[in-house]
């Protein structure tokens, strides 16, 4: 039995229904969309090409199963896509010289394409016909997401299109059909490619010559403002120094005129109580001011490849190894745009360390300033009633 075009309907719904229900979400390129795409060009194209009804029938067999294997595996997935194809085709009871054909033209779609036979030049041809579409930049960004969604390779945007501009010039057309809008479009967007490559490197010089130019200028910041914000912890360090000493004075006072004057005069022990325990609130907010936060201090190689650090903090590293310290500082100082994200990072933090130390210590100074108040009315009250 050859294929017909009520075998190519059954071949069609097969591999559609295939594609559509058992493809990853990871698939984001190699969709039913992309599938249904290289048919509708191979038919094209095999018809410029003047292929008989035979020739016509197998080319789209092939094309509707040429990506299929992708719901098995993703390299490699042209050998599963023709064991999928030729158990369907045996149950369809399809000749073995039919079947065996239509398995070489989805074989010859490996890339990089090599085929031996005006078929597979045209599926071939069908398969990279996306290459001078209007939507190229569209469909380009979903196979680099693709990539990346199936851990193959995860490229930088300037890394695919460079990879893109080499595909783009080794690339050509096989069929005698000659793509005149397509070869034109093709040509457009190597264009925008190597446009958008000098763009990226231009603003890559831009920013390092700035970077260079005002370095002294950028460099003296960072040291200013981290002399004025240890300056202020040193400030903030000793306000609290003094709240804990003068009240710890206040509570060892309190402590023996309750000893000492409670049975004589017992009711002074509510107004002593009162301002032992304002006092003591306020030592308790001083230390927790001071009071230091300390992290993991390991961080891994990932972490640092990924440039999300501060090794300028020693919470981040006081459990690392000499060596791995001196590897993560070599890439540090290495990459002057994670250098001064570190210093930024390091500054930003001291500043959100430093806003919780001093609105402890606000909170401090009002304890105490409110248990004096609070202390003396107790007191004179105190008196008054003696």
């Amino acid at each position: 039995m050859r294929i017909n075009s009520e075998l190519l309907k059954e071949v069609e719904k097969y591999a559609s229904d295939l594609i559509i229900k058992k493809s990853s979400v990871n698939l984001t390129y190699h969709t039913i969309e992309h599938t249904r795409d290289v048919v509708k060009n191979a038919k094209i194209i095999g018809t410029k090409e003047n292929l008989n009804e035979d020739e016509m029938n197998s080319l789209l067999a092939a094309a509707w199963f040429h990506d299929v294997g992708y719901i098995r595996k993703y390299q490699g997935h042209e050998a599963e896509s023709v064991a999928i194809a030729v158990d369907f085709l045996e149950s369809k009871e399809v000749d073995k010289n039919v079947r065996d054909l239509i398995s070489g033209y989805i074989m010859e779609t490996t890339f990089p394409h090599r085929p031996t036979n005006k078929i597979a030049e045209i599926l071939c041809d069908a398969d990279m016909m996306h290459l001078g579409t209007e939507n190229y930049f569209k469909l380009a960004e979903k196979l680099r997401q693709e990539l990346a969604n199936c851990d193959i390779r995860k490229l930088k945007k300037i890394e695919f299109e460079k990879e893109s501009v080499r595909l783009f010039k080794n690339h050509s057309y096989f069929s005698n059909y000659y793509f005149n809008d397509t070869v034109r479009t093709k040509e457009k967007n190597l264009r925008i490619l190597q446009e958008n490559i000098n763009r990226r490197k231009q603003k890559k010089r831009t920013f390092s010559e700035k970077g260079k130019r005002y370095s002294r200028g950028v460099d003296t910041m960072f040291k200013l403002t981290a002399r004025n914000q240890i300056n202020l912890s040193s400030i903030a360090d000793n306000k609290s120094n003094i709240l804990i000493s003068l009240n710890g004075i206040i509570i060892s006072l309190g402590l023996v005129a309750i000893a000492s004057k409670f049975q004589e005069n017992p009711a002074i022990i509510i107004p002593t109580v009162i301002f032992i325990v304002f006092s003591l609130s306020t030592i308790i907010l001083a230390i927790l001011s001071t009071r230091p936060h300390i992290s993991s201090g390991k961080v891994s190689q990932n972490d640092i490849k990924q440039r999300n650090i501060n090794l300028l903090f020693f919470g981040n590293f006081y459990k690392m190894e000499l060596d791995e310290y001196e590897w993560a500082i070599g890439e540090m100082i290495n990459d002057d745009q994670y250098l001064y994200s570190s210093l930024t990072k390091d500054q930003y933090l001291l500043g959100k360390v430093l806003a919780i130390k001093y609105k402890l210590l606000r909170w401090a100074y009002n304890v105490f300033m409110v248990g004096l108040v609070v202390s003396v009315i107790a007191f004179l009250l105190v008196f008054l009633q003696l």
